[in-house]
């Protein structure tokens, strides 16, 4: 592939955080272990990525645990604590929190991640969803989830109350006045007086315009009721694609209804998840795989992928296909991303909850930085992506590989930033001001 590119576009790249690596296997390769709650780890992790130059800390959330789970994901810091704490350590790089409309209030979420835009200077962003586990309901007095159209007609809701929220506070509301004793300007602070199906909220918010008018809105959700949702208040996508055949259709899909919507679609970015397996040459990163993938416990990943397609798998031969999953209430974009897998490469449910378990659904890559930066061009050119979300499989050692190689290759050829050239998360992402977002 050639070195160089006629397009202006550039990636924007995400650095999707577990702490001990997003592969099941990935903490038990790394030299140097470190703790999910330990916050020296995490930021030195977060000055990695900045160094790196990539656009996002990202941090997911869930708001249940087990013992079953991850070790990254079964005692993980709180993100917006954690973001906080990484805001004052960090400089440039963009901050995002995972949090939930399902099971938290409009005004508080908005007066926290004003918050931590105010503590980060204009970095924050936040990951919209809307929990999906009867788990989590059971932690917050409820004996199963909302259904799938419920907990996204809230969170259409929630958004816009906390869209008002945000801006109840006008530019230039802050205007220290010695002489006449008025530090304030009344009449640029409004209450939003809302009065909706889920939520009164009188307002106006208790903290000043977010630096960057509002911080950075992402989905994550690929039904049709998630996309419908990103299509009218989302500014990025994470999403997970197989193939680049995928990615496209989801692409033009979500696109248009951002058209659909009123908005510019220039003004939404697709970042599809991958893991990238990186190695000096073709055969190590081969080698890392292999060795990732000989040192799953299958039977958690029989465990995990139960939960993900909402059955108990375990009464099914390992050995034998896939079993037909019925449709249910939770992640449903990500279950099909895993049947049409099995059906495409004709997998047994030993190979699937291998896959599931070490990628969690999503891409792989494996290969050198040359591979890595071919594949990433050809879905930027091509439209599949205007980024990606990247997982690496051990941490440390796969992101100071993806950071030490492949970054390099890609400024090389002009897909990505040399250095930071804002302030603003915002900005750096190419995004406009909260109040241009309708413009097309």
């Amino acid at each position: 592939m050639s070195t160089t590119t006629d397009s202006p576009r550039q990636l924007r790249l995400g650095l999707f955080v577990q702490p001990l690596g997003h592969h099941v296997s990935g903490w038990r390769l790394t030299e140097e272990l470190g703790s999910p709650t330990d916050i020296d780890w995490l930021i030195r992790i977060a000055k990695m990525a900045e160094a790196g130059r990539f656009d996002l800390f990202f941090i997911g959330d869930a708001l249940a645990t087990s013992v079953y789970r991850l070790p990254s994901t079964m005692a993980r810091l709180e993100p917006l604590t954690l973001l906080s704490a990484l805001a004052v350590n960090t400089r440039h790089i963009g901050l995002a929190a995972t949090a939930s409309t399902t099971f938290t209030d409009p005004f508080n979420l908005a007066r926290s991640f004003a918050s931590l835009d105010h503590i980060s200077r204009g970095r924050a962003a936040w990951n919209v969803v809307t929990s999906f586990s009867d788990d989590v309901a059971r932690n917050f007095s409820r004996s199963d989830i909302p259904t799938h159209a419920q907990r996204y007609a809230r969170a259409h809701e929630f958004l816009e109350v906390t869209f008002k929220l945000w801006e109840g506070w006008q530019e230039g509301a802050v205007r220290p006045d010695k002489e006449s004793g008025q530090y304030f300007v009344n009449e640029k602070i409004q209450p939003i007086n809302h009065q909706g199906e889920h939520f009164q909220v009188q307002g106006p918010l208790n903290i000043t315009r977010s630096p960057q008018g509002r911080p950075v809105i992402i989905e994550a959700g690929s039904s049709a009721d998630g996309q419908k949702l990103a299509a009218a208040t989302a500014e990025v996508v994470f999403t997970a694609a197989a193939t680049l055949d995928d990615a496209q259709r989801f692409y033009r899909s979500q696109k248009q209804q951002v058209t659909d919507a009123g908005r510019n679609p220039d003004r939404l970015l697709i970042l599809p998840g991958v893991m990238p397996i990186v190695g000096r040459t073709r055969e190590e990163a081969r080698e890392t795989w292999r060795r990732l993938n000989e040192l799953v416990d299958i039977d958690n990943g029989i465990r995990q992928l139960s939960t993900r397609f909402e059955m108990d798998l375990s009464q099914f031969p390992l050995d034998g296909p896939v079993p037909d999953v019925p449709a249910g209430e939770g992640g449903q974009s990500r279950v099909k991303l895993l049947t049409e897998l099995a059906f495409r490469e004709n997998l047994t449910l030993r190979e699937l909850a291998a896959i599931a378990a070490g990628s969690r659904g999503h891409r792989v890559l494996v290969g050198t930085a040359e591979d890595i930066a071919d594949d990433f061009q050809l879905w930027l050119e091509q439209r599949g992506a205007d980024g990606f979300n990247i997982m690496p499989a051990v941490m440390p050692e796969q992101l100071s590989l993806f950071i030490e190689l492949v970054i390099p290759e890609l400024q090389r050829r002009g897909l990505f930033r040399e250095e930071y050239a804002f302030s603003t998360l915002r900005e750096n992402l190419g995004l406009p001001a909260p109040d241009m977002q309708q413009e097309a």
